[in-house]
C-alpha cells in the first residue's frame, strides 16, 4: 500500500528553488526516510542514483580520498548503473552518519557543483550532526521528517471524511457523521500509530497481529540502536530511560522523575542519555515553563520536564498496551488514557510549529498540559481523553493570565465557548487551520 506524506510537497519545493542546496533529511528509524527520497526521485526525476554509506564500506573510503565533486560524480558512476547527469539524475546518499567525510563533501556540492540534486539521510543522523564533527554549516538544507500524522492517516483510510475536514471554513460544530466515522478513524491510528509499516498492515486487513509485530520489532532495533551506537557508558542508562517511560506517563503529573529509572540516579548521570534519545528522534522532552512570556523558550525550567515517545502507537507497544482498550471501556486504563491522549497532541504541535511545546504549573495545585507559542502570542492546552472536561487547573491558569484564547482537546465536538475553543482529539492536525478562522 502507498502512503502519500505531506513531505513530497516540501521536497518538490526544494527541487523547483533557484538557491537549492544540499537536503539532510532527518527523522527516527522506520518513518520511510529511504522509502520517500526513492518515491520523490521516481517521480520527478529522469534517473535516481541511490548510495547506502552503511551498507559498503568501500564506498565510504572513497570520500576519504577526495572532496572534489568532478571526480566524486565520476566514482559514483562506477557504483551505479543510472546515468548521474545535473539537473536529471537524483543522487540520494542515505545512512551518511556512517561517513563523516561523505557529510562533509556537501559542503563542496554546494559550493562547486550546485547542478547536481543531492539528498541525504539516516537513521541515526540526529545523533551524528550533534558531534558537530565535519559538518557542513550553511551549506545544507534541512527537511525533519516525523511519522504519519492522524490527517495523512485519515486521507488514506477514508478520503471522503479527509476532504470535509480540509474544506473547513468556519468554527460550526461539526456533522455526527464526521463526528463518528473520522473519531472511530483516529482510535484506529491511535492503536497503530505513524510508523509507515504498521499504518499499511493496518489499512490492508492484516490484523492487529500483524500490526503489533511489526511494533514490536520496531522497538527491538531501536534497542539494537542503543547497543550499537551509543557511547558504552550511555548504553544501560538510555535503555533504563527508555523502558522507564511508560510508567513516567503513568503518574498523574507525567513528570519525569530519575529514581523511576534507577534508585539514586541522579541528573547529571543521565543528561546524556535523554540527549541521545532526542537527537536520534525517539523522544520529546516538554519542559516546565514558569510563566507564559515571550519567547516562551526563555522561561523554561530545565530541571522540571515530561518525556514523550516520538510515536503513540510505539507508546502503546512499548508499555504492552493491548489494542482493545480502545473498543472495550476499562476503568483500569483511565490513568493511561490520558498520557496516549497528551502524547497524540504533542505528535501533532511538534510537526505542525517545528519544537516541543511547554508545560505550566502553579504552587502544585494547577497544571496546564502544554503551552503553545504561536506567532505573538502564548495559548494553554488542555487535553482531555474522553467527553469528560471537569477539571480546574486551565480556569486557574485563564483567571491567573487572561489569555485571549484558550484550546482544550477532548472527544467533545468543536465549539467556540467565549475565550475557550474546544476542539475534539482528532482535529489536533487542523489546529492552525482553526486557528487562521478565528
Amino acid at each position: 500500500m502507498e502512503i502519500h506524506r505531506d513531505c513530497m510537497e516540501d521536497l518538490l519545493r526544494w527541487k523547483e528553488s533557484t538557491g537549492r542546496k544540499p537536503l539532510i533529511i532527518q527523522g527516527a528509524r522506520q518513518i520511510g526516510k529511504t522509502w520517500i527520497m526513492q518515491k520523490f526521485g521516481q517521480l520527478y526525476y529522469d534517473y535516481v542514483a541511490y548510495f547506502n554509506f552503511d551498507a559498503s564500506q568501500e564506498l565510504c573510503r572513497e570520500f576519504e580520498n577526495t572532496k572534489s565533486p568532478s571526480r566524486l560524480v565520476g566514482i559514483l558512476g562506477l557504483y551505479t548503473d543510472q546515468p548521474v547527469l545535473p539537473g536529471k539524475t537524483l543522487l540520494i546518499f542515505d545512512e551518511i552518519q556512517q561517513s563523516n567525510k561523505a557529510l562533509n563533501s556537501l559542503k563542496y556540492f554546494c559550493e562547486e557543483a550546485p547542478e547536481y540534486h543531492v539528498m541525504a539521510a539516516g537513521s541515526l543522523l540526529g545523533v551524528s550532526l550533534s558531534s558537530g564533527d565535519s559538518f557542513p554549516v550553511g551549506k545544507v538544507e534541512f527537511l525533519q521528517m516525523y511519522p504519519l500524522s492522524f490527517r495523512e492517516f485519515l486521507r488514506m483510510e477514508n478520503p471522503k471524511m479527509y476532504e470535509f475536514m480540509e474544506g473547513l471554513s468556519s468554527l460550526d460544530s461539526l456533522p455526527e457523521i464526521v463526528m463518528g466515522q473520522v473519531s472511530e478513524s483516529f482510535r484506529r491510528y491511535a492503536v497503530c500509530g505513524g510508523m509507515p509499516a504498521a499504518v499499511a498492515a493496518l489499512c490492508e486487513g492484516q490484523g492487529l497481529d500483524a500490526v503489533e509485530k511489526i511494533q514490536r520489532d520496531i522497538l527491538q532495533s531501536y534497542s539494537l540502536d542503543f547497543s550499537k551506537h551509543a557511547p558504552a557508558v550511555d548504553i544501560p542508562r538510555i535503555a533504563a530511560v527508555w523502558s522507564s517511560i511508560p510508567s513516567q506517563l503513568a503518574k498523574e503529573n507525567r513528570k519525569f522523575v530519575y529514581k523511576m529509572v534507577k534508585d539514586g540516579a541522579r541528573a547529571r548521570e543521565y543528561e546524556s542519555a535523554l540527549l541521545w534519545l532526542q537527537h536520534a528522534g525517539l523522544i520529546y522532552r516538554v519542559f516546565c515553563a514558569e510563566k507564559p512570556g515571550l519567547p516562551l523558550s526563555a522561561y523554561k525550567d530545565m530541571s522540571a520536564f515530561k518525556v514523550y515517545l516520538n510515536d503513540v502507537g510505539l507508546l502503546r507497544s512499548l508499555a504492552s498496551l493491548p489494542a482493545k482498550v480502545y473498543t472495550v471501556e476499562n476503568p483500569l486504563y483511565a490513568e493511561f488514557r490520558g498520557a496516549m491522549a497528551e502524547n497524540m497532541v504533542l505528535q501533532a504541535l511538534v510537526k505542525a510549529y517545528g519544537s516541543e511545546p511547554c508545560y505550566w504549573v502553579s504552587s502544585g495545585m494547577a497544571e496546564v498540559d502544554f503551552l503553545l507559542q504561536r506567532e505573538d502570542e502564548v495559548y494553554p492546552i488542555e487535553v482531555k481523553s474522553g467527553l469528560n472536561v471537569n477539571g480546574k487547573s486551565l480556569g486557574v491558569y485563564m483567571k491567573k493570565y487572561a489569555p485571549k484564547l484558550a484550546l482544550r482537546y477532548s472527544m467533545r465536538n468543536l465549539k467556540m465557548d467565549g475565550s475557550l475553543l474546544n476542539i475534539p482529539l482528532f482535529m489536533v492536525d487542523w489546529t492552525d487551520k482553526l486557528l487562521r478562522l478565528m
